[in-house]
């Protein structure tokens, strides 16, 4: 099912229809601030399964970002760290970087014991925002790859539709989406460590 959801003004039923959907352990297709992703309830077992299926991985391989609406609940997954790292945050977020933090013991199980760092980001859309807060907690997202060999992302929603609509439970028509990755930044040392170049300025967090 392809719902079009206007980020100006999303509609309340659509959203109602993918948390609903969240809620129900399955998967669902979302846009972000950089590119379109799978994205499943962090805490259904099996919809975190059936997403490492459709990455192509098994569930002790993937390597799922966190999905945050705001910081309200970022001490619920991850180890307590300085002030440093928090103001790196703050000048982060929301926008288009992924932060890699230390977990704690609260990271679902399903994981398994080697999850000891977490990558959490707190994207700059309207749409997926509303849907984590809907939700109450942090969805586990993984980015949708292009099978084409220039572009490394797929960015029409229409094409994502053809390609996966079948296997997911919506896909979330949010208009065209970008091609170009989030900044990957190891802070879990308590030091800025670029792990990736993608669209977030690295300028910006010093």
């Amino acid at each position: 099912m392809r719902l079009k959801i206007y980020p100006d003004n999303p509609q309340e039923k659509y959203l109602q229809k993918v948390v609903d959907s969240l809620k129900n352990g399955e998967v669902v297709i979302l846009p972000t601030d950089t590119i379109y992703c799978f994205a499943a309830d962090l805490t259904k077992a099996r919809a975190l399964e059936e997403m490492a299926k459709l990455k192509g991985v098994s569930i002790k391989e993937a390597d799922f970002s966190f999905l945050f609406s705001d910081l309200s609940h970022l001490s619920d997954y991850t180890l307590q760290f300085d002030t440093s790292v928090y103001k790196v945050l703050k000048r982060g977020i929301p926008g288009p970087f992924t932060f890699i933090l230390k977990a704690n013991k609260k990271i679902p199980k399903i994981f398994g014991k080697r999850k000891d760092t977490v990558g959490i980001r707190v994207p700059d859309n309207s749409i997926v925002k509303q849907v984590i807060e809907r939700l109450g907690h942090p969805l586990a997202t993984t980015s949708i790859k292009s099978k084409d060999e220039i572009l490394e992302y797929i960015t029409d929603p229409e094409l994502i539709d053809e390609e996966f609509g079948e296997r997911v439970a919506v896909v979330v028509d949010g208009g065209m989406g970008g091609n170009q990755g989030s900044t990957v930044v190891d802070l879990s040392s308590g030091e800025i460590e670029v792990i990736r170049e993608g669209l977030g300025d690295i300028n910006t967090l010093s």
